[in-house]
């Protein structure tokens, strides 16, 4: 379906206004420049520009000093298995809510850092939005929404920066509204749980994260799971998976007892990236 320029952009503002907040590296990066970069790190790049075009990316904070090392810890383990340099940012909503987007960027709304118990939640959510990169799930499923060939994507970088900045807009407007299927779901699931492991941190620790959201207020689900499979049919799947491979899992403990506490200020002061 063909929408207007104008339509996207409307449909960009809300959604920039409603869950964008990026967690990561500090620093800006420069605009990725040359004819090698491929379709991903371009619409990657529209993405981040468009967020900082809204003020919605936190340039610094205190909560970085608590993101940033799980952030580093899970990138030296994935990054092998992704071409291009992962890099996190936080953003701002009263709704907790992380994504990533295509081109290796990973953003974590600062209430998240607020509603998870404890430092496993947080890195098994992180692995888990990882692992969507990895496998390259928000560019298919935009490509499957919008009707979007991979040529198309690729016509878009050779005709220029506009036409790659419309598909940006385009895909702005449904991180709202994202909806992997089940089997998408859970093999990020399942992968994100195998990165954590790997990292040092406990897998078990999105299961807890699933519980917690079970047992909480329906009006405050974050966004990343309100819409997402059933929480008991994925926590079926990541126990079944640490169960079969004991080597990589068999030394974690299920305990949410044995968590590492997880807190930060609730008035953690931002700047915002202009």
């Amino acid at each position: 379906m063909v929408v207007a320029l104008q339509s996207l952009q409307s449909l960009c503002v809300a959604a920039a206004l409603a869950c964008l907040v990026p967690v990561g590296s500090q620093a800006a990066p420069a605009p990725n420049q040359g004819q090698g970069q491929d379709e991903e790190l371009q619409l990657g790049q529209e993405v981040f520009n468009e967020l900082k075009a809204r003020t919605a990316i936190i340039e610094s904070s205190p909560l970085y000093d608590q993101l940033r090392p799980i952030a580093e810890a899970i990138t030296r383990t994935a990054q092998p298995r992704y071409n291009h340099p992962f890099k996190f940012y936080l953003v701002h909503d009263a709704k907790p809510n992380a994504f990533a987007t295509p081109g290796g960027n990973v953003y974590v709304v600062d209430s998240l850092l607020y509603f998870v118990g404890n430092t496993e939640e947080l890195a098994g959510t992180l692995c888990h939005e990882v692992s969507h990169t990895i496998h390259h799930d928000t560019m298919t499923l935009m490509e499957k929404r919008e009707k979007l060939a991979e040529r198309g994507v690729g016509a878009a970088i050779l005709l220029g920066p506009t036409t790659a900045h419309v598909l940006a807009i385009a895909l702005l407007s449904q991180l709202n509204s994202l909806s992997y299927s089940r089997d998408v779901e859970s093999r990020a699931d399942l992968t994100g749980a195998d990165i954590c492991a790997a990292a040092g941190y406990n897998p078990w620790g999105l299961v807890w994260l699933f519980r917690d959201f079970d047992n909480a207020d329906v009006a405050q689900l974050p966004q990343l799971l309100s819409d997402h499979p059933s929480n008991q049919n994925r926590v079926d799947a990541l126990e079944q998976h640490f169960r079969q491979n004991p080597a990589a899992f068999g030394a974690f403990n299920p305990d949410s007892n044995s968590a590492t506490p997880f807190a930060v200020s609730k008035r953690a002061p931002e700047v915002f990236l202009r």
